[in-house]
């Protein structure tokens, strides 16, 4: 059975649901409705995407396969990283900046290599409209001792999305985060929601929406300067990552420069810190 999937607003989601009832309705999980037809089904979720299938249930998505959703998106890079700082980039991806992306066949950034990504984050930020936030070491080890990771992500999110808005002068309907916790426990980790409260929370967002690609891929690009700019400060060449070969530079780098400060340069609670000064 043929199987199409698209992204409506909340708006077409509606619009839909009032042409199939007709048809009978069921719930599902993370979803507004499903729609059974004969043969095939229609279902929308929460992360607004709706997927029909069956020939029937493709027909009704032909009205909406050419209109073009205006969406911003976020990603966060840095987090799994010893060294470096946490980055946080939302971006917003409107009808001019299509033949752009197509142009750049815009992917996530894990997908890229750093040549990749500095080749096409200048292009991004060149043109569309996007917020980077980075949180420097020193301010990241004093945050951890009271708040988690992930609350410390969610509020990087909320202010990237906050100062997204201010640039902008607006946020679109579709404002999508990678999702990394319960949406009900994001909103409730934050200091300040901003009075933005309709956001879409998606896993693996980056591989599905153009906008949280694109800013994955610059906030990569602003994590790898901010790398370099640290390793300048130190005389020494930091590794990105957490593993063992990290253990082994780190040493090396102690053993050249012994007065180093880490809390400056590293997120001391991960497990590196014990291995790399107790061994």
């Amino acid at each position: 059975m043929k199987t199409k999937t698209l992204t409506l607003t909340k708006e077409q989601i509606e619009t839909l649901s009032h042409q199939l009832s007709i048809y009978e309705a069921t719930s599902v999980a993370y979803g507004y409705y499903r729609y059974k037809l004969n043969p095939g089904s229609i279902t929308a979720y929460h992360s607004l995407k709706v997927v029909f299938q069956g020939e029937q249930a493709i027909a009704y998505a032909k009205q909406f396969e050419s209109e073009f959703i205006e969406s911003a998106g976020s990603d966060e890079v840095g987090t799994g990283d010893y060294f470096g700082r946490v980055v946080v980039c939302a971006a917003l991806v409107s009808q001019k900046d299509i033949s752009l992306l197509k142009d750049l066949t815009i992917m996530d950034s894990k997908g890229l290599n750093d040549d990749q990504i500095i080749k096409i984050a200048p292009k991004l930020m060149q043109q569309l409209t996007y917020s980077v936030l980075v949180l420097d070491n020193v301010t990241y080890n004093r945050v951890h001792k009271t708040m988690n990771l992930n609350a410390i992500k969610a509020n990087l999110h909320q202010k990237a999305y906050d100062h997204l808005k201010r640039k902008a002068g607006y946020l679109p309907q579709l404002c999508v985060v990678d999702q990394f916790m319960d949406p009900k426990r994001y909103y409730q980790v934050l200091s300040n929601d901003y009075a933005i409260t309709h956001l879409t929370f998606a896993t693996k967002a980056e591989n599905k929406y153009p906008a949280v690609a694109c800013a994955s891929i610059i906030a990569r690009y602003t994590f790898l300067q901010a790398l370099d700019q640290l390793s300048e400060h130190v005389g020494f060449k930091l590794p990105k990552g957490s593993g063992a070969t990290v253990d082994t530079q780190a040493k090396a780098l102690l053993k050249k420069s012994p007065d180093v400060d880490f809390k400056e340069i590293a997120k001391l609670h991960f497990k590196n810190t014990q291995r790399i000064f107790n061994q």
